[in-house]
């Protein structure tokens, strides 16, 4: 399992008329809190891209418990359970400064080569990277 955590604020343009989170603003957040795992593993989507590998989103599923208000400071734990073959599952949990879940959600990925645009197992040098944190 690889687990990491990405910190956001809630700007104002990002809440609606009652100062929440704009429930549509989720997925964006959801969105930074991915690269930025990809990151920390040495990666980008532009590595992916300039290797011939892009990530469409599948699925996204969203359970909102509680409001992220603005100028909340949010922590995104974004969790990958299982290794990615050619789907890659995202699961999240996001946290207020008190620390009370607020959202939680899942997305799947699928690696699709974009020289034929069909589904493609995940790049080598990503698993590499990735099977250190998942038991065999």
């Amino acid at each position: 399992m690889y687990i990491h955590e990405t910190k956001l604020r809630v700007r104002y343009g990002e809440t609606d008329q009652m100062g929440y989170m704009y429930y549509g603003n989720y997925a964006e957040f959801l969105e930074v809190a991915r690269v930025e795992m990809l990151r920390n593993l040495g990666l980008t989507y532009k590595s992916f891209e300039e290797s011939g590998i892009m990530m469409p989103v599948l699925e996204l599923n969203i359970k909102y418990i509680k409001p992220a208000r603005y100028d909340d400071e949010i922590t995104i734990k974004t969790i990958m359970k299982h290794l990615p073959a050619i789907r890659i599952h995202f699961d999240y949990e996001l946290y207020n400064e008190a620390g009370e879940l607020l959202t939680i959600a899942h997305t799947k990925l699928v690696f699709v080569d974009m020289a034929t645009n069909k589904p493609c197992h995940a790049p080598q040098s990503f698993m590499e990277k990735l099977k250190g944190y998942f038991a065999n």
